[in-house]
């Protein structure tokens, strides 16, 4: 299932959850059979989940070991394939998590976490961390949306008409970049300024650091 359907539940309480279900279910199904086992089971479940919530307390590698770790899904504005496929995460997941960020276009990031919780957090760029207009006394311009161009090689079209593009401007952008087929595109997005955002099949050239509790 991933760590989505897991919510904001530690791992292993979620699988506390699930077990203590089941055993109680089985108990519920046959009315008839002695309750005894089922309550020294679920007292036994009630125990262990305890010690193991004090052991991670105490030892942060322990805790480590049965919680998942904050993986980085974008540096720099390009989205990172192999800890996508990690975590089963599709780029339309992290679309989806930066717009509930107020984030329409991942070339503004500069780093994104998937967290333990399956929480995304995002760094945008420091240039793309503004003041407030009011504060400047600045006129406020229009957000620029981003739209999915290049989705694991294929090419969406209707964005190029959408925003007035030519499939010719998509092969000399991507000529610009050294990239020669669309193939070599893990994901690519362009905003309404006609700024186009490249993440090639696994970047080689974005370090990740790593993260951990």
């Amino acid at each position: 299932m991933g760590r989505r359907a897991i919510g904001e539940l530690p791992v292993f309480d979620f699988l506390i959850i699930i077990t203590l279900g089941s055993v109680t279910g089985a108990d519920i199904a046959d009315p008839d059979i002695d309750h005894l086992p089922t309550a020294v089971a679920i007292a036994g479940i009630g125990v262990l989940q305890r010690i193991t919530a004090s052991w991670k307390i105490k030892n942060r590698s322990f805790g480590r070991l049965i919680t998942f770790e904050p993986v980085i899904v974008i540096k720099d504005g390009k989205f990172l394939q192999k800890n996508l496929k990690s975590i089963r995460f599709t780029i339309d997941n992290v679309l989806q998590m930066l717009r509930e960020k107020d984030v329409f276009d991942p070339g503004e990031v500069d780093m994104a976490v998937v967290e333990a919780s399956g929480s995304l957090s995002v760094l945008k760029k420091e240039q793309k961390l503004t003041p407030a207009f009011e504060d400047l006394e600045l006129r406020k311009a229009s957000p620029s949306l981003s739209f999915p161009l290049i989705v694991e090689g294929t090419v969406y079209p209707s964005v190029l008409d959408h925003t007035g593009l030519s499939e010719q401007w998509l092969d000399d952008q991507l000529t610009v970049l050294n990239i020669h087929s669309t193939e070599e595109v893990f994901f690519a997005s362009v905003n309404e300024k006609g700024e186009l955002h490249v993440s090639r099949n696994t970047e080689v050239s974005i370090k990740d650091p790593g993260l951990f509790h």
